[in-house]
């Protein structure tokens, strides 16, 4: 009986990468290299019309930030695995692109044979992690990423656009008190203690 090839697409705005990426899986048997594509959106109108096993997702792209962009495959297609492929070690971002829906996390530095390896950890159902990912996860308690409501987030997003707290409540239909409450939060939240240092802070974790 013949094995399915896993249908495989990368998504990455550096030509280099792409081509490694491709060079590295091309003449692989049991994997189908279908796509390379350097941004969110063409990756996800692809993906609304074909069907594929996995994507080896950048974090950083220049349409839309690959945790956002994790979500949006998720809910095209939940089976998706989707692995992360970033330079970037931060606990905090790697701990979103997972809570996201991602099912690994490689450093664009990972062997041939580790990224074939995860490729079929992933089509197993396992989690998939570069050992230095790995070591950052266990050095770290995951209460350290804070834990944002949805409410919260929209706050956060209308502070990082400048506006003033009467602005953004009567932008969301909330009185001003409240939302200087929701400030207060996400102040505590991030261990900040203005709006400028929470926006910076929050931008870099990506929660904005």
């Amino acid at each position: 009986m013949e094995t399915k090839q896993i249908k495989i697409i990368i998504v990455d705005d550096h030509p280099v990468v792409l081509q490694g990426f491709e060079y590295m899986l091309q003449d692989i048997p049991d994997i189908q290299f279908a796509g390379k594509f350097a941004d969110a959106a063409s990756t996800l109108g692809y993906l609304r019309h074909n069907a594929v096993d996995v994507v080896l997702l950048d974090i950083n792209l220049p349409d839309k930030n690959g945790i956002d962009a994790c979500i949006e495959i998720k809910q095209i297609n939940p089976d998706i695995r989707v692995i992360a492929i970033s330079n970037i070690n931060e606990y905090s971002i790697i701990q979103r692109m997972l809570n996201s829906g991602a099912c690994g996390y490689l450093l664009k530095n990972a062997s041939a044979d580790e990224v074939i390896s995860s490729i079929g950890k992933a089509m197993s159902g396992g989690v998939t992690l570069s050992k230095g990912i790995q070591d950052i996860l266990n050095d770290h308690d995951s209460g350290d990423l804070p834990v944002v409501t949805r409410r919260e987030k929209e706050v956060l997003a209308l502070l990082a656009n400048g506006l003033s707290s009467v602005e953004i409540g009567e932008k969301i239909f909330i009185s001003p008190l409240t939302v200087e409450s929701h400030r207060r939060n996400l102040l505590q939240k991030f261990k900040v203690t203005n709006v400028a240092a929470l926006v910076h802070k929050a931008t870099e974790m990506k929660y904005i």
